[in-house]
């Protein structure tokens, strides 16, 4: 009955109303039943009721019973604590889940799209109700000419009630009529909304893809950090020194001409990478390159950084422990990067007290570093600078990254006795 109301579009539009009902409905009911925390509760009590919390509780139940001086207390005591991290980042994503996800399906599946369908069928009725309503305006009209009544003639009583019947029909059919009319403006405007709104109830589950990759990385990070950790204390991942040299050797303690020769670069790997990491997560980092970073992350980012550099999104989270490896990549270059040939030239240059000589002899001494290690120090003087560009928040002057950088840039070499 409303097909001939619509357009070509709008019917295709319309074969969709249902689908997508369905679809709203039954993804919505199968997703929250994958929630293992009460719906609806805040943070602490949804928390209370997660499976992993209750394994944490356990956990720290029988670490009480241990010495915990002992491996099995110790490793038993940080398992509790990463179980009882790993239940509020669960909790915080089925929270997200919900009000992202879960909330607009229902309101989608159980709200918009039944209101949609209330239009249809109202105007499904009123057309109905019109065709009928016609059909007997039709049939009145025969009626009445022909001359067909109580009284037989054309002048008599039978007629006359005949011809009233079909007036009164005629303005009910125009009553009827307004209505459809009206009936088909609100449909056609749902139609047209819903087109519009598709690409936004698409994103609902990319929403929900993007909503589990960031809980699946907050996971991934907070195991990842324990494990190190845990098998660092109890000597489970030192690798032996033969595993260590393999990869160690191309990055880090090797010289900056080796290592860009071998990897084919302008730039040594970790100053690019670890620059490209802090410009990305970092700057705004209080104390960057100031403050220490976790031994256990610091050496689990180098071992990435020399094994598997494609694989160091993971460590952008942790600015200090990217800091860290840039300075220790300086640290242990065989020579620094301000070389020893001219470590005289730049004390003296230096120690020139008038500003503009000072800088134009400190310019004099970078022009005759080697190619490589003028392009490498440009590249990481560039970022030092953008690092200060923000010193009010990460609180980072440039005399504070002087102090904390100058001796990873240049050292004095070691004299024979």
């Amino acid at each position: 009955e409303t097909a001939e109301f619509l357009g070509e579009d709008l019917q295709q539009v319309e074969q969709r109303l249902e689908p997508a009902k369905r679809a709203a409905h039954n993804v919505h009911k199968r997703l929250q039943a994958c929630l293992q925390g009460q719906s609806g509760s805040d943070m602490d009590k949804r928390v209370k009721k997660l499976p992993l919390m209750a394994l944490s509780t356990t956990m720290a139940e029988s670490f009480k019973e241990l010495d915990p001086d002992s491996s099995m207390g110790k490793a038993l005591e940080m398992s509790c604590a990463i179980q009882n991290q790993l239940a509020r980042i669960l909790a915080e994503f089925e929270m997200t889940l919900e009000r992202d996800v879960l909330q607009p399906l229902n309101r989608l599946s159980e709200e918009e799209l039944p209101a949609i369908l209330k239009h249809k069928k109202s105007l499904q009725k009123l057309v109905s109700d019109w065709n009928t309503l016609k059909s007997r305006l039709s049939q009145a009209a025969k009626n009445s000419g022909s001359g067909q009544g109580l009284g037989g003639g054309p002048g008599s009583y039978g007629h006359t009630t005949t011809a009233n019947k079909v007036e009164t029909l005629k303005e009910e059919e125009e009553e009827l009529k307004r209505k459809v009319e009206q009936c088909k403006d609100e449909y056609l405007a749902d139609l047209y909304h819903f087109a519009t709104k598709e690409d936004s109830y698409a994103n609902y589950f990319i929403n929900l893809m993007e909503i589990q990759a960031d809980y699946h990385r907050k996971s991934l990070s907070s195991l990842d950090t324990a494990l190190a950790e845990l098998k660092e204390n109890h000597s489970q991942a030192e690798p032996s020194p033969s595993m260590m040299a393999a990869p160690f050797s191309r990055v880090y303690g090797v010289s900056l001409g080796a290592h860009l020769q071998e990897l084919g670069r302008d730039i040594a790997l970790p100053i690019e990478a670890c620059v490209l990491m802090l410009l990305s997560e970092g700057v705004k980092e209080e104390g960057l390159f100031r403050l220490a970073a976790g031994a256990s992350v610091l050496k689990r980012l180098k071992q990435t950084m020399a094994s598997d550099p494609r694989n160091l999104q993971e460590f952008c989270s942790d600015p200090h422990a990217v800091a860290g490896a840039l300075k220790s990549y300086l640290r242990e270059l065989p020579e620094p990067l301000m070389t020893f040939d001219l470590y005289d030239d730049w004390m003296k240059a230096a120690s020139l007290k008038e500003p503009r000589a000072r800088l134009e002899a400190l310019q004099e001494v970078c022009s005759r570093l080697p190619q490589e290690n003028f392009s490498n120090l440009r590249y990481l003087m560039k970022f030092l600078a953008r690092l200060a560009e923000d010193q009010e928040v990460n609180k980072m002057t440039p005399s504070n990254i002087a102090i904390v950088l100058g001796p990873n840039l240049l050292w004095p070499p070691e004299k024979e006795g």
